[in-house]
C-alpha cells in the first residue's frame, strides 16, 4: 500500500468524520487492498473485499465522497478488520 493509499485509509477510519475526501481516491484505495471496483447502473459503484460486497453512488456534480459514504466506509473496514 503506497503513502497516499494510507492516508486516504486513516482519513476514512478518523473521527471526527472528515469531509473532502476524494471518490477516485477511494476506489484506488480499495483496488490497493485487493479489491475490486465494479461499475453499475447510473452513478451506482460496487466495492468488494473478500467477498463482501458495498454499494455507494458516485457523487456528483461533485468529486468529494459525502461525510455519510465516508462512515459507511469507515464501519465496512472495521468489520472486515482494515488497519492501516
Amino acid at each position: 500500500m503506497r503513502a497516499r493509499h494510507r492516508h486516504v485509509l486513516e482519513a476514512i477510519l478518523s473521527t471526527p468524520t472528515r469531509g473532502g475526501i476524494v471518490f477516485s481516491e477511494i476506489e484506488s484505495l480499495i483496488v490497493a487492498l485487493g479489491g475490486e471496483v465494479r461499475e453499475g447502473e447510473g452513478s451506482r459503484v460496487v466495492f468488494e473485499i473478500q467477498g463482501s460486497r458495498k454499494y455507494l453512488h458516485r457523487p456528483h456534480p461533485g468529486k468529494e465522497a459525502k461525510k455519510y459514504q465516508v462512515e459507511e466506509l469507515r464501519e465496512w473496514f472495521m468489520r472486515l478488520e482494515v488497519k492501516p
